[in-house]
């Protein structure tokens, strides 16, 4: 019989470290938090049952594995739950958990390692024959970057770090002659971001969807989805609004999808949540695997929302042994998971689209919320009076809205963002407004480079 935990230490921050605490208290676990000594008027510090400082200032404190492990040994929690972001897709911190005799909530260190390494997860796809962009099997020289835009004649490339994710160390170029200064800049992002320069590089599919498949595995075996997201809407690689599901996409598309992120998930006998995504081209029905996220996503409320399945609870259930389509799970058997209305999320930021999207930082002089039937809220450290620091990401709240249909999440996003009161800082509230109400968008038209 799996046995429940009685406590987790969340090793993150903000809105998903408040996320976490309240599935772990809907499932009746004691949960733990931490913070930086620069981050303790954060919100989740008062939502956990005990908050621990960390020594440190900004994120660095956050990715201190030792600390954190020893933190949940003083604690007695048997779980470390990491979020996004951080530690939660770091093989070796799995490694130091598993060392310490501490669960990771999430996939093993081998899973981490595959999907941490984009040839090895391209390898993976190929072996499955899940369908794969023309592309380089591993880290590539500029002279063989060089070697292979020349070879597709005429056509661009995506130049993208070997590891890590998050939109970092990746550049679209169309233009040999800007070829040489993005490949030093992705090398230059890749190094700083995840401690590797390696990067490969892919042709460009430039007019194509981002679609991305939710799957749930209990390590048994047993892997099902939760359908698909579109993230097609995006600023320099960086998902800006999500929708479920995907609008206009063609059903007989959508099972091939679904059926590729579920033969790779089963192929490493998935336990978690994780996402796959694709690149589709719709018009051209055709798709192609991009990479895999072994942990839970920022939009992962969209599905949440539409399936009302209770995702942060699923990953933790299923780390302790539980069986989906079981009640103790909360996941139903397959058949059982069905989509109902339509949602959307957006991310308000305390960014300046005026100003290249700058980062505003200071006071938090007003903070009024959207609020009504529709309307969820995930947010961090959003109150009045709240101080905005450097050290952190620009994410204040996402605003996730449901309907019946497709219009109805649209409108009440619109009325959401209109209610919104944000003063003392610059927001990308009317930028996401701009957004929502585009025709291209309103249509469900819209593709990579809108």
């Amino acid at each position: 019989m799996p046995v429940p935990f009685s406590a987790i230490l969340i090793a993150n921050r903000g809105e998903i470290a408040i996320r976490i605490a309240n599935a772990c208290a809907d499932l009746g676990v004691r949960s733990v938090g931490v913070f930086a000594q620069d981050d303790q008027a954060s919100l989740h510090t008062r939502q956990v049952d005990a908050a621990v400082a960390l020594p440190g200032r900004g994120v660095p404190a956050y990715l201190d594995g030792a600390q954190l492990i020893a933190v949940a040994r003083e604690q007695g929690c048997e779980a470390i739950h990491p979020g996004y972001g951080f530690l939660a897709e770091n093989a070796d911190f799995a490694d130091q958990c598993a060392e310490a005799g501490i669960t990771l909530i999430g996939p093993g260190a081998d899973t981490l390692r595959l999907f941490g390494d984009k040839a090895a997860a391209r390898a993976l796809a190929a072996r499955c024959q899940v369908p794969l962009v023309q592309g380089t099997a591993q880290a590539v020289s500029l002279e063989e970057a060089r070697a292979f835009m020349a070879s597709l004649q005429g056509s661009g490339v995506m130049i993208k770090a070997l590891s890590g994710g998050g939109g970092r160390g990746m550049r679209a170029v169309t233009d040999s002659a800007a070829l040489d200064a993005a490949y030093a800049r992705c090398q230059s992002e890749a190094r700083a971001a995840f401690g590797n320069d390696a990067v490969y590089v892919e042709q460009l599919v430039d007019a194509a969807r981002h679609i991305e498949v939710q799957v749930l595995g209990d390590g048994s075996g047993a892997v099902s989805h939760l359908w698909e997201r579109d993230c097609t809407l995006q600023r320099r690689h960086q998902k800006l609004v999500e929708f479920a599901p995907a609008p206009g996409l063609d059903p007989a598309l959508r099972d091939r999808i679904i059926d590729s992120a579920l033969t790779l998930a089963a192929e490493v006998n998935y336990q978690g949540i994780g996402t796959f995504e694709f690149l589709v081209e719709p018009d051209q029905d055709r798709f192609y695997f991009m990479e895999a996220n072994p942990r839970v996503q920022v939009e992962h409320t969209v599905t949440e929302q539409v399936t009302g399945i209770d995702i942060v609870r699923a990953q933790i259930r299923v780390t302790e042994g539980q069986r989906i389509g079981t009640e103790s799970c909360g996941v139903p058997a397959q058949g059982d998971i069905s989509l109902r209305g339509h949602a959307l999320q957006c991310r308000v930021t305390t960014e300046d689209p005026e100003n290249g999207f700058t980062p505003d930082y200071g006071r938090l002089g007003v903070y009024r919320s959207a609020a009504g039937f529709g309307v969820r809220l995930d947010a961090g450290t959003a109150y009045s009076g709240a101080v905005i620091t450097p050290y952190y990401d620009s994410l204040l709240v996402k605003v996730t809205t449901w309907g019946a249909y497709r219009l109805d999440a649209i409108q009440r996003m619109d009325r959401a963002l209109r209610e919104f009161r944000i003063r003392g800082l610059s927001s990308n509230l009317q930028f996401l407004e701009n957004v929502i109400n585009h025709p291209q968008f309103v249509s469900g038209e819209c593709i990579t480079r809108f």
